[in-house]
């Protein structure tokens, strides 16, 4: 693909994968792109400015401004400029600054104003990769809708061999064609997702819920926002941040309000995602004041909630796509089928909660998607932010879609 125009920053951190940067800032030159690069205080131990700056026919910034002449470099102007921000290679230091909110150099202060997707490339030692600290920074900055090039594996610079080699400036590329690629995808097109638990209060201190995260909903938000969509969330109590600027958001707790805040924005929707582990029940009564303990047991009366997904079925327009959510423990496919006519869904994506490593609060999962003629895909135990992508390759297969 041809990256003519396509304005992309390249962050470049203190690691020996810095030498990468050269060969990618070539290759990005060479397709077309516009390249600007912002270097770190440590990566200028690692390559020179002049190499980079000859190679991206720019000025490299480190600095916040000029010493010599006091020029600015604006750090909000050059976050508002870029289409792509890349960091590669993004060391363990700079991550942690990432996920943390940490602003001391002018690298830092662009990430926390750039408006554009980001995407991070990191590289360090085998063990530093797997460290528990690295592997919750590498969660919280996926979360934040940043994404993450995995390391590849192969050699490293202490000698060990594994997973930290920063991904080659080939397959780096190869992800920044993709993703303007499919970028305009669903262009102009607006998309309700639901996504998180619900809380329904048994009294003024306790509820009933479940163990959704919210993760896999933000995921395909984050994928329908890369893709061009104009995207609405409505969320029940979950604890990832929601970028403001990002999405549209409702928050709500319980059913109830979880449904009449989708149906307020369904009549105007292209795509609706009902992602949230909806409670099936909720207390008959709520007590006015908290419950005492008294005798060794305790019934509660529950009634039957809405059925979000079901009710909007009904007013579902001829060119609207609903896509549903299943998780199932048993029977699953035989029950997944069940709800594509049910609740009028073009495709419904099946979780297992028998399946490691899938399901709520992880950050992998594991999904099957069916289509009402039969078809279906197998995404394989992957990320939930590749599981999002093939969500959205499904969506453009329906036919209403087509």
């Amino acid at each position: 693909m041809n990256l003519q125009g396509k304005r992309i920053l390249l962050g470049v951190t203190g690691s020996i994968a810095a030498y990468k940067s050269a060969h990618l800032t070539r290759l990005l030159i060479k397709s077309g792109a516009e390249v600007q690069i912002i270097m770190s205080a440590s990566a200028l131990d690692f390559i020179t400015p002049l190499t980079l700056a000859t190679l991206s026919k720019r000025l490299v910034l480190s600095d916040f401004f000029d010493t010599k002449t006091g020029a600015w470099n604006n750090h909000v102007e050059l976050g508002l400029w870029a289409d792509l921000f890349i960091v590669a290679p993004l060391s363990a230091n700079t991550l942690a600054k990432f996920a943390n909110g940490h602003c001391d150099n002018l690298l830092s202060a662009t990430y926390l104003s750039a408006r554009c997707p980001v995407m991070l490339a990191p590289a360090m030692d085998l063990d530093m990769y797997q460290h528990p600290a690295v592997r919750e920074n590498l969660r919280k900055v996926q979360s934040f809708g940043n994404i993450l090039l995995d390391a590849e594996s192969g050699e490293l610079a202490s000698g060990l061999s594994g997973q930290g080699r920063m991904m080659e400036p080939e397959h780096i590329l190869s992800q920044v064609e993709k993703f303007f690629s499919i970028k305009s995808d669903f262009l102009g097109k607006k998309v309700l997702i639901t996504l998180g638990p619900t809380q329904e209060p048994i009294d003024p201190v306790r509820y009933i819920s479940n163990h959704s995260s919210g993760k896999m909903g933000l995921a395909i938000a984050n994928a329908f926002k890369s893709s061009g969509a104009e995207v609405f969330l409505v969320s029940g109590p979950i604890s990832i941040p929601l970028d403001p600027e990002a999405f549209h958001q409702t928050r709500v707790e319980s059913a109830t309000e979880m449904f009449e805040a989708a149906r307020n924005l369904h009549y105007m929707m292209d795509f609706c995602v009902f992602a949230a582990a909806v409670a099936d029940y909720a207390p008959a009564e709520i007590a006015k004041e908290k419950i005492k303990k008294s005798e060794s047991e305790m019934s509660i009366l529950l009634k039957k909630n809405v059925d979000i997904a079901f009710e909007l079925g009904k007013l579902k327009k001829q060119e609207q796509i609903h896509i549903g959510f299943a998780l199932e423990t048993e029977k699953e496919e035989l029950h997944a089928k069940a709800k594509l006519d049910k609740k009028n869904f073009d495709l419904i994506v099946l979780n297992s909660a028998n399946e490691v490593g899938a399901g709520f609060q992880h950050d992998t999962n594991r999904v099957k998607i069916f289509h009402r003629d039969g078809r279906f895909a197998d995404s394989g135990l992957i990320s939930k932010v590749k599981v999002a992508e093939l969500i959205l390759e499904e969506i453009k297969k329906v036919p209403v879609w087509i």
